[in-house]
């Protein structure tokens, strides 16, 4: 339930205290369809609050959330609001009410079932400034913020809706027979929504509804606002309308490893979607095998970007430079340019004048695209790394403070530019062999030779990445765009002349092969994901041994006749 800190909490709670200044938010674990309270919470004061003073932000969050401060006057406006933090026996309960929940729902028809994405894609119209408040009181620049809401309103859009539910059931007659193929839902589907796009990946993680499954939901500690909100007040609303059991949908705040663990350890649940780092991805991938449970994994990009020789250089460039959106910690945004030798040393001069107009800022300014970086050391190593090994630093390689002047103790960092040259061994160098998550960009310049020879090379390149979530291409002869389109089958998304990180009704969001996705790794439609494909036949007056041995003598029989009508 959410609450107005202002004037809502009851007289005499010290926990939260007497409260003034700006509304703020409040909110319970909701599990079978009612909130249940905790003694512990985790409080959110605004980003903005701990960019100008992080040391008196996070003391005053650690000494709310140890119940030693009362949370009023100018305390009340730095903070945005508080959730409770699920006990054990919380998470627990929110499986077994899912798996209560989950066959009556799964035979609710699709139909009616799919009402529910229409009407999130309303509830999401009518209160999308809400939602992007609060995601950029969480710390999400606003351009972004709004940004992963508009990619929302594609995902609920009626043309991407409808074609998952044309996956979803196909009907045949055959003779006496109707046959059908149809995709069922796997039942308990539980989502552990990352750290850097909570609220959105949330929203995007609770699509297994659609296809029968209940669903549990974890927001993180750092930044569970956005997600309680959108669940919330979006999802939940909707559920009721259409006369949804309870505990179809649970959601709380817990830690990640007990959370996580309990799923794993859990007969109730079937599918874990779960998203994170490469290493811990596809380890969670094999305890999740070893326990029978469907792994539908969201791990690194490290995406390509291929500039031919041709290509449409501003254009181009504007789209590279969302690489450093969300300071590189997106995972969908461009990690690697592959540059045509012709055209790379005016594209690296386009791209750095464009790097260096990007600046850092408060999230609540409309025109700022960096975010802070906690841990930068590795970053910085990272550029060391690359010049060892021959690369040239074309832009960037500082800290920043929230001004724009370089520090050596600043929370942002510069947007940055490499150039490596050559093909061979230039994944050595780990800002083009993994994903970095930041904004660093290297530039892959190949030695030249006949441009015949350099396409089939890039070709290899962007398939030979171990990694699979997007690529694209920039060119302008159609012969070779057909040729990149032809060929390239690493990935879940291909975009030719397009923004990397723009959404578009029917194509995918998420998803992708390699150490992107695990070994079952493809294109993310979550709703597909959490179901299997079953066929059905349902027969009038068949005779069982006709069924069995009747096909050889009518497929015979056929072979007969085509060779007379041939004669």
């Amino acid at each position: 339930m959410a609450v107005n800190l202002a004037t809502d909490l009851p007289a005499g709670d010290e926990s939260a205290g007497p409260v003034t200044g700006a509304p703020a938010y409040d909110y319970s674990s909701y599990v079978d369809g009612r909130d249940v309270a905790s003694g512990r919470y985790v409080y959110t004061v605004s980003a903005r609050s701990v960019l100008e003073d992080v040391f008196a932000s996070l003391t005053l969050k650690r000494r709310l959330e140890q119940g030693d401060l009362p949370l009023s006057g100018a305390a009340a406006d730095q903070v945005v609001g508080r959730c409770a933090i699920a006990e054990p026996a919380t998470v627990q309960a929110a499986l077994e009410a899912a798996a209560t929940a989950a066959p009556t729902w799964a035979a609710v028809p699709l139909a009616d079932r799919m009402r529910l994405g229409a009407g999130i894609a309303e509830a999401l119209r009518a209160r999308h400034a809400g939602l992007v408040e609060l995601m950029v009181a969480e710390g999400t620049p606003r351009a972004l913020a709004r940004w992963q809401v508009a990619g929302l309103a594609e995902l609920f859009s009626p043309q991407t809706l409808g074609w998952c539910a044309r996956q979803m059931h196909e009907e045949i007659r055959l003779g006496p027979r109707r046959l059908t193929v149809r995709r069922v839902p796997d039942g308990v589907v539980c989502v552990n929504p990352p750290q850097n796009a909570p609220a959105a990946s949330a929203l995007f993680g609770i699509t297994p509804l659609l296809a029968g499954n209940a669903v549990v939901v974890r927001a993180p500690r750092s930044a569970p606002l956005g997600v309680m909100f959108a669940l919330r007040e979006l999802v939940v609303p909707v559920l009721d309308e259409l006369g949804a059991p309870p505990g179809v949908l649970g959601v709380f705040c817990a830690r990640p490893g007990p959370t996580l663990a309990a799923w794993l350890d859990s007969p109730l649940v079937n599918d874990i979607f779960y998203t994170g780092d490469t290493e811990r991805g596809l380890a969670f991938e094999r305890d999740c095998v070893a326990r029978g449970k469907k792994p539908i994994l969201e791990l690194a990009g490290n995406d390509c970007v291929v500039v031919w020789r041709d290509a449409d250089l501003e254009l181009a460039v504007e789209a590279l430079t969302e690489c450093f959106y969300g300071s590189g910690q997106i995972c969908m945004v461009p990690n690697q340019v592959l540059a045509h030798p012709a055209i790379a040393d005016e594209l690296l001069d386009r791209l750095a004048r464009a790097a260096a107009a990007i600046r850092p800022g408060y999230p609540d300014q409309d025109d700022v695209l960096l975010s802070p970086v906690l841990r930068s050391e590795k970053f910085f190593g990272q550029v060391r790394q690359a010049l060892a090994a021959g690369a040239t630093l074309v832009h960037g390689g500082r800290r920043l403070e929230v001004d724009g002047s370089a520090s050596d103790t600043g929370p942002f960092l510069e947007p940055t530019v490499l150039r490596v040259d050559g093909l061979a061994g230039c994944r050595d160098v780990t800002a083009v062999g993994s994903e970095t998550f930041f904004p660093l960009l290297p530039v892959i310049v190949p030695h030249p030779r006949p441009d015949a020879d350099l396409l089939a090379a890039m070709i290899d390149f962007v398939n030979g990445n171990p990694y699979g979530l997007r690529n694209s291409v920039w060119a302008t002869d159609p012969a070779v765009l057909d040729e990149f389109a032809g060929r390239i089958t690493n990935g879940g998304l291909l975009k030719l002349n397009d923004s990397h990180i723009g959404f578009l009704p029917f194509l995918p969001t998420h998803g992708g092969t390699g150490r992107t996705g695990g070994a079952f790794g493809e294109a993310n439609y979550p709703m597909l994901r959490s179901s299997h494909l079953q066929g059905v036949s349902l027969a009038a007056g068949v005779r069982p041994r006709e069924a069995v041995f009747g096909a050889y003598r009518a497929m015979t029989a056929a072979s007969c006749s085509s060779h007379r009508n041939h004669d």
